[in-house]
């Protein structure tokens, strides 16, 4: 099984600035996103902490670890680097005043072989599309999920919510954070979606999958049609995707589009 990568991050149409981050380690079959919150360029520094730590830190274990490392193994390093990306974030808020309150969602995915080992912090996504069908496999640390799961509101309920971007998990702004982990089966020609809310919030599930559905084969054209897609439904928040795809054969490739709007 080998993974091909794409990842694209755009500024939106009411954004000046860019607070998502991706970084993809092709060799070490990983890819991190992050979504960050604060005041000033504070939500930029977060995520771009985030990613770039764990990329590099968690990449670099994963390549001199190899085949040899256990699920178990990989997961306890996961732990690891987010713990200390988020003691680092934690400690950078509190010794800089311009930094007080950042922090960060994440998404982190490690594929091996014919596995995916996904962890996720706060309210950005993870979906796979198989056999046509997209099918989101992260759960939302959101006062919006936690309403829906009570059945205080519905789902078609929560699409109109005020509480949109209220997460109850991010990394950063405490000193220590929970990642969620699952490990999932990967099928060749499975489809695996990790975005921003700057997507999830402009294109619900169903216009999601159908917009993948119809780019084929394409990450290059899944990643420009979905971000297009969320700037002309309104663009109102920073939009990053990244997108994997399994398949047989030899070789991972990763090519990313960086269009930055402003």
């Amino acid at each position: 099984m080998t993974t091909e990568f794409f990842s694209g991050v755009d500024t939106g149409r009411a954004r000046s600035n860019n607070e998502d981050s991706v970084a993809i380690d092709a060799e070490a079959l990983l890819a991190v996103l992050a979504d960050g919150m604060g005041g000033y360029n504070a939500g930029e520094v977060a995520s771009q902490m985030a990613t770039s730590f764990i990329v590099r830190e968690l990449g670099r274990w994963l390549r001199e670890a190899g085949a040899q490392a256990s699920d178990g193994d990989v997961r306890r390093a996961m732990d690891i680097c987010v713990d200390n990306a988020n003691r680092a974030i934690f400690n950078a808020a509190n010794a800089n005043p311009q930094y007080a309150g950042m922090g960060t969602t994440l998404v982190v995915a490690v594929f091996r072989d014919n596995r995916l080992i996904l962890g996720h912090v706060g309210d950005s996504r993870a979906y796979r599309m198989r056999g046509g069908r997209l099918q989101q496999i992260s759960r939302d640390h959101s006062l919006l999920q936690e309403q829906i799961d009570a059945g205080l509101i519905t789902p078609e309920q929560a699409a109109f919510s005020s509480n949109k971007n209220l997460v109850t998990r991010a990394v950063g702004v405490e000193d220590t954070v929970l990642l969620e982990m699952h490990v999932h089966d990967v099928l060749a020609g499975d489809l695996y979606l990790m975005c921003s809310d700057g997507l999830s919030d402009m294109l619900d599930d169903a216009a999601i999958g159908r917009l993948l559905a119809a780019c084929g084969e394409s990450l290059e054209a899944g990643c420009r049609t979905l971000i297009d897609a969320a700037n002309d439904a309104g663009g109102r928040d920073n939009i990053s995707v990244v997108l994997a795809r399994a398949s047989g054969g030899a070789g991972a490739a990763v090519r990313s589009w960086w269009p930055f709007r402003r």
